[in-house]
């Protein structure tokens, strides 16, 4: 087949969760398109917007590298996480590679007895490296401790009213009251630390972090409505100590409220996780003179539209004049969605009717067969 000269193709996913990473779905699209339309410039930039797979992107798209640490899971556990180090002096830091749902069986997941303190544990590794900013993406926690865990990782003590020590999970948040913020590690105030996370729910109360996300972490009703007294009680202990209104910034819910911990105790910054690394891997430039732009993810919903990199994506690409269009496992957004979020036309990818567990593993040759027909449209236009 013909070399085209069609204009570069900017091929922009997040990850396919479950099936497939950013960076495969990235490569995927761009194999189908090269079939398709031989020689056209394919620029890959995988995204996401501060859930799992966030270090991956930023790595991947900022010639950075990982490294591992032993650290403790949700429950204690000694297992190897990675955090990753990219130029300029940042370091990332991903709560999912220590803290994340992902490290428990179904049956082990409890939001009462779970903590941050592996979290922690990667930010004192990445602050042996001396960077000026620690980038901490908070998607997929395991965990509901108001940030208590990750606090003590990095030197707080947390103590009853009878002087007690707490270990920093979520059934210790009532019980806390006093934090001891002397011990904490110096360096923390040397390094800028972001927080992304692409949602905006409250530290506590109906819309809170218990109320929200709660059930997904092992709580039924009951032990929700304990987690919700805890992140309150706790809330106004820290009001009290540190003069800060967790309640009152948005996102800090996120991870179980460790966002909001994060922001009271280290002095973090709570950002859009998918505008930060948008920006960090260079969309923008990448879009200059392109004639297309590729994104999406596993599920397209009406989620996407508040804060998922997808949407991010196509947002930029209005702004900037450039079609997108949305790939997806699954598409649950009518047409006026669609282009009300910034795509001009949305696709599901699959090619026939299989159980999920198919599907999820016929992702990558899906995604190469649609790139291969956008790849073979834009040519026959052309």
């Amino acid at each position: 087949m013909a070399a085209t000269s069609i204009a570069p193709i900017v091929v922009a996913p997040a990850a396919f969760k479950g099936a497939v990473s950013a960076s495969a779905a990235a490569q995927a699209i761009a194999a189908g398109i090269l079939l398709a339309a031989p020689g056209t410039e394919t620029r890959l930039v995988p995204v996401a917007d501060g859930g799992e797979g966030t270090l991956d992107a930023l790595v991947a798209a900022r010639n950075g590298r990982t490294e591992g640490f032993t650290v403790a899971d949700p429950l204690g556990r000694p297992v190897v996480a990675q955090i990753g180090l990219i130029p300029g002096e940042t370091a990332v830091v991903e709560l999912a590679r220590a803290s994340g749902y992902e490290r428990l069986t179904e049956i082990e997941r409890d939001a009462e007895a779970t903590t941050t303190f592996g979290t922690g544990q990667l930010i004192r590794a990445a602050l042996d490296f001396a960077p000026r900013r620690i980038i901490v993406t908070v998607g997929g926690s395991a965990t509901n401790d108001g940030g208590l865990g990750l606090a003590r990782a990095l030197g707080a003590r947390l103590l009853t009213a009878d002087g007690m020590e707490l270990e920093g999970r979520g059934t210790d948040l009532a019980a806390v009251a006093t934090i001891d913020l002397t011990g904490l590690d110096p360096r923390l105030g040397t390094v800028a630390i972001d927080v992304a996370c692409d949602v905006r729910n409250p530290f506590h109360g109906r819309d809170g972090a218990a109320h929200v996300f709660g059930a997904q972490k092992g709580a039924d009703t009951a032990a929700v409505a304990r987690l919700d007294r805890g992140l309150a009680a706790f809330a106004g202990v820290v009001m009290a100590q540190t003069g800060v209104d967790m309640q009152a910034i948005a996102g800090s819910g996120a991870a179980g409220g460790a966002a909001g911990g994060m922001a009271a105790l280290l002095g973090a910054r709570i950002v859009p996780g998918a505008e930060l690394v948008l920006d960090a891997v260079g969309l923008a430039e990448a879009l200059d003179g392109a004639g297309l732009c590729i994104s999406g993810e596993g599920r397209l919903d009406e989620q996407t539209l508040h804060g998922k990199a997808p949407a991010a994506v196509a947002a930029l690409c209005r702004d900037l004049g450039v079609p997108c269009v949305g790939l997806c496992g699954e598409l649950r957004l009518l047409p006026g969605l669609v282009r009300r979020m910034g795509m001009v036309a949305a696709f599901p990818i699959g090619r026939e009717l299989v159980p999920l567990q198919e599907a999820l593993a016929a992702t990558e040759a899906d995604l190469a067969a649609m790139g291969a027909s956008l790849g073979g449209l834009l040519a026959g236009l052309g």
